[in-house]
């Protein structure tokens, strides 16, 4: 029923208490994450440790599928595009701690040299040239959401502080440019069937 209509059907004392039920149905909510498991099966064979996981929001900015990977040893790392402004976003969760000591002795990524660090509440706002980043530890790893100069703190805030685990569409997407693969031994052509299964170098016709 549309807002007219609502209008036309309820008195004012009426339409005034139904006012925040349709405010509250324009909203949308977030659906339940992934389980362990779902996580698991797709960020396993990547390398990608499941905990490391975690999609961001921010207006305007859609994830680049081909981007998706590991970082490090058993990161994650996405970029997220702003199709408006081609503006970029990096996520990058890393294994690890992130502390008063030692915030201004790691660059923030991609970058060298010296790191401004200034805490806002359980988060650092960070920065290392005209790179800028806010970080928010967590139970074991860092979660990062850099951006250059064209994207806004607030931006950042916003996207790191809001970081949280996949739904399963969400997970769906991170990972709909990853290879297929199912846990079983990749087949080489070149071994032999028989013997030690040393590779069969042998030159094949014509030399």
């Amino acid at each position: 029923m549309t807002r007219l209509s609502l209008r036309r059907l309820l008195p004012p004392p009426l339409l005034l208490l139904a006012a925040p039920l349709l405010l509250a149905g324009c909203g949308s909510e977030t659906a339940d994450p992934a389980g362990p498991a779902e996580i698991a099966a797709r960020a396993d064979p990547m390398g990608i440790a499941p905990e490391h996981v975690y999609v961001i929001e921010a207006d305007g900015f859609d994830v680049a599928e081909q981007s998706v990977g590991v970082s490090g040893d058993d990161g994650f790392s996405a970029h997220y595009v702003s199709q408006g402004t081609g503006g970029q976003l990096h996520l990058r969760v890393d294994r690890g701690a992130l502390t008063d000591a030692d915030c201004a002795e790691q660059p923030v990524a991609g970058t060298s040299g010296t790191t401004r660090c200034t805490r806002d509440g359980d988060a650092w706002y960070r920065a290392t040239g005209d790179r800028r980043e806010y970080a928010v530890p967590k139970d074991g790893h860092v979660v990062h959401v850099t951006g250059g100069p064209d994207v806004p703190r607030d931006v950042l805030r916003e996207a790191a502080l809001g970081a949280r685990r996949p739904s399963p569409a969400e997970l769906d997407e991170l990972f709909s440019d990853a290879p297929d693969f199912d846990g079983s031994p990749v087949e080489r052509g070149d071994l032999p069937t028989v013997g030690d299964g040393a590779p069969d170098n042998e030159p094949g016709v014509g030399g």
